[in-house]
């Protein structure tokens, strides 16, 4: 059945006859395979199918995807947007912050907004100063989920914003300051990891 899974667009039929258990596994070796296709597509097929795609990884997004899933997640949207049309990944920005500053916190919201999170460093990597546009917001958002996050959003959020700053290179230089003083409490938090990739 998994291989049914190595498609460029999520084959639902397939998806839909999966039990429960199944379907976490079936996304992920969609996701594994994706990352390597999506180099490997036309440019002009990519461009045809995106928005169905865009469509399906939203699906995922809002899916409560585990850690390994929302990773390939967010590196599959990011390759995406920048090998077809940039276009919309605005759009995509502004959907993420939304999801980051809703106050869901059912079992499912947590694993959403850490996807988002993860989404957000990925596509301000890939597309850098294309989203310069989206940037102000998006720090502020994220330092203002800082302060009520738990540890793994904290670590999520750390690891984001070296992706941000990375992507934006001198673009964000006015904000190096806010970014410091996070990093610098972070540098105190109780969690080894966040204490880590806040020293990075």
């Amino acid at each position: 059945m998994m291989e049914r899974a190595h498609s460029l667009l999520l084959n639902e039929e397939a998806f839909s006859q999966l039990a429960e258990h199944q379907r976490a596994e079936f996304i992920f070796e969609w996701l594994n395979h994706l990352k390597k296709l999506l180099p490997a597509t036309d440019r002009t097929d990519l461009k045809h199918n995106q928005r169905r795609l865009l469509d399906q990884l939203s699906g995922v997004l809002i899916g409560s995807p585990g850690p390994p899933t929302r990773w390939l997640l967010a590196h599959c949207l990011a390759l995406l947007y920048r090998l077809g049309d940039p276009i919309s990944a605005c759009l995509f920005v502004d959907r993420c912050n939304d999801i980051i500053r809703s106050r869901d916190d059912s079992p499912s919201g947590l694993p959403t907004r850490l996807a988002a999170i993860a989404c957000l460093g990925a596509l301000f990597e890939q597309l850098g100063r294309m989203l310069i546009g989206t940037f102000k917001e998006t720090l502020t958002n994220l330092l203002k989920a800082m302060k009520n996050a738990e540890s793994q959003g904290r670590y999520e959020i750390m690891l984001s914003l070296e992706k941000i700053l990375q992507g934006l290179g001198v673009s964000a230089v006015p904000c190096h300051r806010d970014v410091y003083k996070a990093a610098r409490t972070c540098l105190t938090d109780r969690s080894m990891a966040v204490r880590c990739v806040a020293a990075k």
